[in-house]
């Protein structure tokens, strides 16, 4: 008899976190807009720092996108939070911040001569974002993510500068644009799903 009520009790422990990943993943999906906003917002910090030698385009760039990010999290973000979707937004806010601040110390410093320094070491902490997010979640294409910065990490260590800017550039398009669009694609085809449930 006790046996019995174990295993219920552990098949209701299972559906439980299989219910908070799924619901983890659904709020990773409505995250897909700011995976989009900060490959783009990368895409202008780049070219502008590299195009104008303007000292302050990386930092000036990832304020302004920050403080839009959270306006738009105010704004969108009306469904209630679970623990697992703040783990998954702890896992960003501290990585934002922590290359916010490694990186301005190390420019203003002026121990980031050497732009592939400044390549592997964002690369690296975005690989270990995704890759985190992705195996708390188990969702491959998020691992994958986390696989191609860590390759762009590699690529930037080992490699010739062009070939570091090539690869950051690459891993920001794969990364950034193309997953950020396809979890907001996965929220699309959710959504309408439920609304065709609710008219069901």
């Amino acid at each position: 008899m006790d046996t019995q009520k174990d295993n219920l009790e552990l098949v209701e422990r299972l559906k439980l976190i299989e219910c908070m990943m799924a619901e983890g993943r659904r709020k990773q999906e409505s995250w897909g807009w700011t995976f989009v906003l900060w490959g783009v917002a990368y895409y202008v910090a780049f070219f502008w720092a590299a195009w104008t030698r303007f000292a302050y385009a990386w930092p000036v760039t990832m304020i302004a996108t920050g403080i839009l990010t959270a306006v738009n999290f105010k704004q969108k973000d009306s469904e209630p939070n679970t623990t697992l979707g703040r783990a998954i937004g702890s896992i960003w806010i501290a990585t934002g911040l922590s290359m916010f601040i490694l990186f301005d110390a190390l420019g203003f410093s002026g121990h980031m001569k050497d732009g592939r320094i400044f390549l592997a070491g964002a690369s690296a902490m975005l690989g270990l974002a995704n890759a985190a997010c992705g195996l708390t979640l188990k969702w491959k294409a998020e691992i994958a993510c986390g696989l191609v910065w860590w390759a762009a990490a590699v690529m930037a260590s080992f490699g010739s500068i062009a070939t570091a800017v090539d690869a950051f550039l690459v891993a920001i398009f794969l990364c950034q644009i193309v997953f950020g669009i396809y979890a907001m694609i996965l929220e699309a085809q959710r959504r309408k799903q439920q609304k065709g449930a609710a008219h069901a």
